[in-house]
């Protein structure tokens, strides 16, 4: 159940806290030790993990006591041990609700220039500074806060600010990300940016459906091909599953806006992204339905995942000028029953001209 969070509730309980709120908390041990967290209840049945020494991402994530964020195997480790050369950042890649990629690149190792390049970018593996966790009571909308600030810098080099806002209303179930990206630098920089959300089981099975306003698709690769029909629909998990990675060009609405879901019937909830393309115009579904490698990832971005030199050479590099400020932002909420499901494919139906 959700709870009335107006002013009467003060009425019932001694400390908010026995209803919802935020906990600072610290990693006792093995690879996570010493890395800080914040533990979130909205009141609402959703509940999350930030991680303040992790790009302030979000690694556990369930909804009235159901897990729908996919954990990978190497688990939260911490900062210290993050290796950017080639492939070594799944070494420490958690996963979780919310992986952070770039600034400067992302995608595919690749060389870029004078510059061997790893994959996914640095920012996800960088503590953040300067923050505050906070339950506040503006009126009519009390909410937890937290909010801090993640450097990607250089020396001789980029110089950005990444300045996370993470916001969930009390008594509901959805998680506002909002990112404002500084260039505190002299000379222009590239800018790559993707919010690699990750849904896993038991929300993610072979009953599971990817509702979204499809305009085309297109593989990124041949081993993605064969599944091309079926990129929709989710399988059971198989040995020596090959991922699948698809973009999506999306319709969007008259401000850009546009949204996509998982939602799992039987269990009777799903779990929706919600962003603007002219923030964040390409979409990318990286399938992966493997053994003990279950995950659906669902990721908007402003560019493709093939690497630096790849985005270079198609044209399609974006930049950030000195001074100059980028915002984006991501909203992940909780699809609660049937109706709001056949509700949230109606209004994608139509947004897709189906």
């Amino acid at each position: 159940m959700s709870y009335d969070f107006s002013d009467r509730v003060g009425k019932y309980v001694g400390d908010l806290s026995q209803l919802a709120g935020v906990k600072r908390f610290t990693f006792a041990e093995g690879k996570a030790k010493g890395v800080e967290a914040f533990e979130v209840r909205t009141g609402g049945g959703l509940n999350y993990t930030v991680l303040a020494d992790r790009c302030l991402d979000i690694a556990w994530a369930e909804y009235r006591g159901v897990p729908f964020g996919y954990i990978a195997n190497a688990g939260v480790v911490a900062p210290a041990y993050f290796d950017p050369s080639g492939a070594n950042y799944l070494n420490s890649f958690t996963a979780g609700l919310l992986s952070t990629c770039g600034l400067t690149y992302l995608g595919a190792p690749c060389r870029d220039g004078d510059e061997e390049l790893g994959l996914h970018g640095r920012i996800g593996n960088t503590p953040a500074g300067e923050i505050g966790a906070a339950v506040e009571w503006p009126a009519k909308d009390p909410r937890v806060v937290i909010a801090g600030k993640v450097r990607e810098s250089r020396l001789f080099g980029a110089d950005l600010i990444l300045s996370r806002n993470i916001e969930s209303p009390l008594g509901q179930n959805r998680i506002r990300i909002t990112d404002r990206v500084r260039n505190a630098g002299f000379e222009p920089q590239p800018l790559m940016f993707l919010y690699h959300v990750n849904l896993g089981y038991p929300l993610l099975q072979e009953n599971s459906e990817l509702i979204a306003p499809v305009k085309s698709v297109v593989p990124r690769d041949a081993a993605a091909q064969p599944g091309l029909s079926a990129h929709l629909r989710m399988e059971p998990p198989r040995k020596g599953y090959a991922e699948q990675v698809f973009y999506l060009d999306l319709a969007a609405d008259a401000d850009g806006m546009t949204s996509v879901a998982l939602v799992n019937m039987e269990l009777g909830f799903g779990v929706y992204e919600r962003f603007n393309l002219r923030q964040l115009p390409r979409f990318i579904q990286w399938k992966q339905m493997g053994e003990g490698f279950y995950v659906l990832g669902l990721e908007p971005g402003n560019c493709y995942v093939e690497g630096r030199a790849k985005e270079r050479q198609r044209g399609t590099l974006q930049s950030i000028e000195p001074g100059e400020t980028r915002e984006f932002s991501l909203e992940i909420g909780v699809l609660e029953g049937k109706e709001e499901i056949e509700a949230f494919r109606a209004k994608t139906a139509v947004l897709a001209g189906k």
